[in-house]
């Protein structure tokens, strides 16, 4: 019989993980409550991640200052986190997955000489900017733009949605560089630049931990040096890095439903009495549990499946969009039949499965609503079949 873990395939991801989850039971779980209702992001916390724990530059390389693990130990961390503090995470996810992951597979030697450290021990923190007011899932509509004078671009536009917005030090920005819907480029740009602005915090359902704003680009001057990769050449790298966006995102919904599964079972089973008996005695109240516990080590399965095959030069999405549509649906049912088994105290702020479950719907927004993983996963199944 094999003794092959899918979830942590090697002692190293078995150590990672009662490593992260310990910490957080301590260091994260603690604080979650607080800042979700102050609507504050927890900056000193964030910055122990690299200066205390090194999970930031997780996929970098060793001689380049990372870890060199691989993306199934950033899925590890994200899910045994978001059991916590999902907006916490997604800060991370943002930081992490969306700039540090991201610049590192596409950076030059003087961009890594110049950013990668700062990034990665905490000092700077990253965001990624692709969405805009008229142009979420419809990418290609993008009309940020970069105008090449001398040595610099003239970068013009509005980003909309952005993770880590307010907090961010630096952010990797995607603008059109031509007139086709594909000369899409990408640049380092520096939050002190003179010309680039935050908006209005966005005031969110959930995730309320983590900031989310509008940038704004008016006449920053951006230099040739900060180009990422080849001008017009960006979208292979941004499509290929959405999905380990995807996967990580999925992993903060197993998080959540593993998170919840706890959670309710727990109160049925030992908290919580009816008539003379616990709660999980009834078979209403099986019936939740059971299938919460079914689809959440489904969404699991899939998950870490999908994790062991991503590679930054390869592009598989049609898995990655699988996990993204499925994952995010198991973590709002299992948080709302958490919040239904617990009843009255469910719904209050008593216990964290309220919370996790405003958390929870993010995941079938951000990254690609669930539609678009629809209309995606169909279009790629299609080209088999003619």
């Amino acid at each position: 019989m094999s003794d092959f873990d899918l979830f942590s395939p090697t002692e190293m991801h078995s150590q990672l993980r009662e490593m992260v989850r310990e910490w957080g039971l301590k260091n994260v779980e603690p604080q979650a409550s607080e800042f979700d209702e102050s609507e504050k992001f927890n900056e000193s916390l964030f910055r122990r991640f690299g200066s205390e724990l090194n999970l930031f530059g997780v996929t970098v390389a060793e001689e380049h200052g990372g870890t060199g693990l691989d993306p199934v130990a950033t899925t590890i961390i994200i899910e045994e986190l978001s059991k916590y503090d999902p907006a916490l995470m997604l800060s991370y996810l943002a930081h992490e997955v969306l700039f540090v992951h991201n610049f590192y597979n596409n950076s030059n030697a003087d961009q890594r000489a110049r950013y990668l450290s700062k990034v990665i021990s905490g000092e700077w923190i990253a965001g990624m900017a692709m969405s805009e007011p008229g142009a979420g899932t419809d990418v290609l509509g993008m009309t940020t733009s970069a105008v090449r004078k001398g040595d610099y671009y003239v970068l013009n536009g509005t980003k909309q949605w952005i993770t880590n917005g307010i907090v961010g030090d630096v952010f990797l920005v995607y603008a059109k560089t031509g007139p086709n819907a594909r000369d899409v480029s990408a640049f380092i740009v520096e939050a002190s630049s003179p010309g680039f602005s935050f908006g209005r915090k966005e005031r969110k359902m959930g995730m309320r931990a983590s900031t989310t704003s509008p940038l704004s680009f008016e006449d920053v001057q951006v230099p040739v040096e900060n180009l990422v990769h080849d001008e017009g050449g960006a979208m292979t790298c941004m499509m290929r890095n959405l999905e380990i966006e995807r996967v990580t995102l999925a992993a903060q919904a197993c998080g959540i439903a593993s998170r919840c599964l706890d959670e309710m079972t727990r109160y049925a089973a030992s908290e919580r009495k009816a008539f003379g008996e616990y709660l999980v005695e009834f078979g209403q109240m099986q019936r939740l549990i059971a299938e919460s516990y079914s689809e959440t080590e489904a969404a699991r399965a899939l998950l870490y499946h999908v994790a062991r095959t991503i590679d930054p030069t390869k592009r598989r999405s049609a898995p990655a969009d699988a996990v993204k549509l499925f994952a995010p649906t198991v973590a709002e049912h299992v948080s709302r039949a958490a919040i239904q088994v617990m009843g009255g105290n469910g719904y209050t702020r008593e216990y964290p499965v309220e919370r996790l479950h405003r958390d929870a719907i993010l995941l079938s927004i951000g990254g690609g609503t669930n539609e678009a993983m629809q209309k995606n996963i169909v279009r790629d199944l299609k080209r088999l079949y003619r």
